[in-house]
């Protein structure tokens, strides 16, 4: 796991997430850099508008992005837990593709999952 807390990043102790988040937040580094890459070309979003719109420095947003850029592990990880999770849940097909969107799950669905023990 990268341990490369940064002035505005660092582990969140209550979380299920290796990932870094900016600190003092519940936000998500990856959150900030998908922010900047699912943008809508030919304007996509900047670090400037992020910032503003997060009401956060602009330096930290740079730091989220870069820390993201660099491709840490513990990132790809969550990752993948979160994608296994939404294939249990029916959310995403094999090829983590949705097959049904998000949202409560039908009573015989808690069931099979073991959700109403």
């Amino acid at each position: 796991m990268c341990e490369c807390n940064g002035k505005y990043l660092e582990r969140h102790p209550q979380s299920s997430y290796k990932q870094l988040f900016l600190k003092g937040t519940r936000i998500r580094a990856e959150v900030i850099y998908g922010m900047l890459v699912d943008g809508d070309p030919p304007d996509p979003t900047t670090p400037e508008e992020i910032a503003a719109d997060m009401n956060l420095p602009v330096e930290a947003v740079r730091e989220a992005i870069a820390y993201c850029e660099a491709d840490p592990p513990e990132v790809r990880e969550d990752q993948r837990r979160e994608r296994e999770h939404l294939q249990v849940l029916g959310v995403l097909d094999a090829e983590g593709n949705y097959i049904r969107p998000p949202g409560r799950l039908s009573p015989e669905e808690e069931d099979r999952l073991g959700l109403n023990d």
